[in-house]
């Protein structure tokens, strides 16, 4: 099955353009290294936990929205590839992150079932 990379962030909401200008060019490079999908999601239903939610998990402050992403690839090893081919792209080094970065959770997945 396939190996996913899932993504939280909060990004503030008077950045959401230059955000999704910035998933944009990021998407196209992720594609060119051997992502087969990559999913970008702005929060419009996130509740905010009593105990725990994506809200806290990211440190979320006023003005900002919880954004969730992912990106599928082939296999472990083709991201593994990739994303050390991106990290020596100066396109990547280019970008500006329109939020946060330091506040970002973020892991590697197994597929489990694709249904």
């Amino acid at each position: 099955m396939s190996y996913v990379d899932g993504v939280v962030a909060a990004v503030p909401e008077a950045n959401k353009d230059a955000y999704i200008e910035h998933a944009r060019q990021a998407a196209a490079i992720f594609r060119e290294y051997g992502a087969i999908a990559v999913a970008e999601c702005w929060g419009d239903d996130v509740p905010e936990g009593k105990i725990n939610s994506m809200h806290t998990a990211v440190q979320r402050k006023d003005g900002e929205a919880i954004v969730f992403s992912w990106t599928i690839w082939p296999s472990r090893e083709i991201r593994d590839a990739g994303w050390a081919r991106m990290m020596e792209d100066s396109r990547m080094a280019d970008q500006e992150m329109p939020f946060d970065g330091s506040r970002m959770i973020f892991g590697g997945f197994n597929m489990v079932l694709d249904a």
